[in-house]
């Protein structure tokens, strides 16, 4: 876990996968052809709490999805990539874009889409539930499953790792 927490204290950027990760991986068509999905509030809370703490959030999904847009606009996220079919185009636009070497990049995922970029960055994870063959290239697994926690696990050990967590629990003990 030494080794896990020396890289998680080195990351200036957190991507996250949406279907699987930010969700359980349940797609909701409706009878009008809209869709659903279903978001943890633990999860917003540890992005929101990633965020304060100057570490960046993006999102790569394969899907588009205007609830996703809403989800991410809710949370002040303003990396979002969606439609990527091609995740590891996104990955290189975003990281140019902010100017961030793999090293420091942190990627969530739980499919093989995810697999390049979870095996590329400096500190790959997947979720509890994801197929064994993601478990078997993550150097992270998370102990909640996507959709039921696994994002604020990851916000809370990188906060963790860099030292802010403590900071940010205050803020909430102080009001």
């Amino acid at each position: 876990m030494k080794n896990i927490l020396n890289k998680a204290a080195k990351i200036r950027l957190v991507i996250f996968d949406v279907d699987g990760v930010l969700t359980t991986g349940s797609l909701i068509y409706r009878p009008n052809g809209s869709e659903s999905k279903t978001f943890h509030v633990h999860d917003g809370v540890g992005l929101r709490m990633l965020l304060k703490s100057g570490v960046q959030v993006g999102i790569i999904t394969a899907r588009t999805s205007d609830v996703v847009t809403k989800r991410m606009q809710d949370l002040e996220i303003q990396h979002v990539y969606q439609g990527c079919t091609d995740k590891v185009i996104a990955y290189e636009n975003l990281k140019e874009k902010l100017n961030v070497l793999d090293e420091h990049i942190a990627y969530v995922g739980d499919d093989l889409p995810d697999l390049p970029l979870l095996r590329r960055v400096g500190l790959g994870i997947t979720v509890a539930n994801a197929p064994p063959i993601m478990h078997e290239h993550a150097a992270l697994v998370t102990k909640a499953g996507g959709g039921q926690g696994a994002a604020r696990e990851v916000c809370e050990m990188i906060m963790r790792a860099q030292g802010s967590y403590d900071a940010a629990i205050q803020t909430y003990l102080d009001r």
